[in-house]
């Protein structure tokens, strides 16, 4: 029993995720379009590795952002610079993501749109 409810833990996170925060939203319509791409790319194995992989680190670091800000934020009530520091770097950390992931994106699909343009 206890290996079932924490599998219902993490999909109740999951959900508070997909509830709350926008942003996360908007990185997983991303992500499955990526996938949708990747479909219609015919992909190879590796490329689909490092396409789920780079899918999965910025979901992942989001979900870690909004931890880590809801903790923050329950620790450090009242506004301290430290506890600024410590969101802005948990965003920082997603925003790096981000931009890797587009790095990523364009490496796998941008030569199969100009063969595609040509």
């Amino acid at each position: 029993m206890p290996l079932l409810r924490s599998f219902a833990y993490a999909f109740a996170g999951l959900g508070y995720l997909l509830r709350t925060q926008r942003n996360f939203r908007i990185e997983v319509a991303v992500g499955l379009l990526a996938v949708v791409a990747g479909v219609w790319s015919s992909l190879d194995r590796i490329e689909w590795l490092v396409l789920v992989l780079t899918i999965a680190i910025v979901l992942i670091l989001e979900a870690m952002n909004t931890a880590i800000e809801a903790e923050v934020t329950l620790a450090s009530p009242s506004i301290d610079p430290r506890a600024r520091a410590a969101k802005d770097v948990s965003a920082a950390a997603v925003l790096v993501a981000a931009v890797a992931a587009v790095v990523v994106g364009a490496l796998l699909f941008g030569p199969r749109l100009i063969a595609l343009a040509a």
